[in-house]
């Protein structure tokens, strides 16, 4: 396993820990941002600040050879945090329930590393994203000129996975994530007394009807070896006992992998929609948002991860073959512009899942995290040899 300097692995812990105290939601990365760029300018490394707002990118310039990119996102969630650690979230209703905490202080602690290697030649691209939760940072950051300003031939990112054992690494070529789109859905009826139906259009009732006809789309209209998931997360309507409303809302979301499947699932939605508005004598409105893409990884990046990774761990604890994660993850937009490799890091025992109230990201597996960069960088740009 690849040493790391007690030192550094102290102060990750420690940077770790402090952005787990001051966490900051999407666009909002303010002290982050502040922070993660004070600790490149003092290591030497040249920082453009102001990509997608809150983002920036740092460049390690070590001469003609190749060019990486190493990313790390930083936003929090909007969740109440319940852990009871000594250095829990200081802001109320926000937390580091992901791990970006842990993400960003692993890259941050190995630019630390990386710039004291001697025979390096290329450049890394140290990039620290705003907003995956949710709101798209990658893909805003694509956007304003990533890859325009900063050219690279590959780019990698991570995230921890609690339950996976410390010390594992999971990576495969392919997609490994689902795509991920949502709908909301308002059924617009005629609203009345509840004990005069008849005299109403009961939004509830075509409402419920959708929900179940929703749920047969995967079963009825998707092909078995193609995986999908339509969740309706939300319904809501009417307030009294005795009132039929007005309206009904539904939210929820759908996760696939290739895209066929993808315009499938939105084109049954709507369809279903409407022989339901035709059924009940409603009106609904369908709003349908595209999010995320899958992540796709590259073959030869993949390849040349999963080499670094044997080289930090034990070579049983490197995953090359799993089934593809129904999450979604929108390091995809990275890979829709540059070859690349996403891959996951064990954090074992966290306290809870992901996006969990009692989530802790596990420091255990900062010296994994760290080493992982160290060594890809090692590998791609030249036998570095530590002072």
């Amino acid at each position: 396993m690849i040493e790391i300097d007690k030192d550094v692995l102290a102060t990750a812990k420690a940077w770790r820990q402090d952005l787990h105290t001051h966490p900051e939601l999407a666009f909002e990365e303010t002290r982050t941002s502040d922070f993660v760029a004070r600790e490149l300018e003092a290591m030497g490394i040249a920082v453009t600040r102001g990509i997608a707002k809150t983002g920036l990118v740092g460049v390690l310039d070590r001469g003609a050879g190749p060019v990486i990119g190493l990313r790390a996102d930083m936003d929090a969630l909007p969740i109440h945090e319940e852990t009871n650690v000594g250095y829990a979230s200081g802001r109320e209703g926000v937390m580091h329930a992901c791990g970006h905490d842990g993400h960003t202080s692993m890259l941050l602690a190995a630019a630390r590393e990386i710039v004291r290697l001697k025979n390096l030649r290329g450049k890394v691209i140290f990039i620290f994203q705003p907003a995956e939760e949710n709101f798209g940072g990658a893909e805003t950051m694509v956007k304003e000129g990533l890859f325009e300003r900063f050219p690279m031939d590959a780019v990698f990112g991570l995230h921890n996975m609690p339950g996976l054992p410390i010390g594992t690494f999971a990576a495969m070529a392919g997609t490994v994530s689902a795509a991920y789109d949502a709908f909301d859905i308002e059924v617009m009826g005629k609203g009345g007394h509840g004990a005069m139906p008849e005299l109403s259009t009961d939004p509830i009732l075509a409402a419920s009807d959708l929900v179940m006809g929703l749920n047969t789309i995967v079963s009825r209209n998707v092909k078995p070896t193609s995986p999908a998931v339509i969740s309706v997360t939300a319904f809501n309507s009417g307030k009294a006992h005795n009132v039929i409303p007005d309206s009904a809302h539904l939210r929820g979301s759908c996760r696939s992998f290739d895209p066929e499947t993808r315009a499938l699932v939105e084109r049954r939605i709507r369809e279903v929609c409407a022989g339901i508005e035709a059924s009940y004598g409603v009106r609904i409105k369908v709003d349908y948002e595209k999010g995320y893409p899958s992540v796709v990884n590259t073959g030869p990046e993949t390849d040349r991860l999963i080499e670094a990774a044997k080289m930090v761990t034990r070579p049983e604890q490197v995953i090359t073959e799993f089934d593809p994660f129904m999450g979604s993850e929108d390091f995809s937009y990275f890979l829709q512009e540059c070859p690349g490799c996403y891959f996951i890091l064990g954090s074992g025992e966290t306290g809870g899942p992901l996006h969990s109230p009692h989530y802790n990201f596990n420091d255990a597996a900062l010296p994994y995290g760290i080493g992982i960069w160290v060594q890809l960088v090692k590998n791609l740009l030249g036998d570095g040899v530590g002072e």
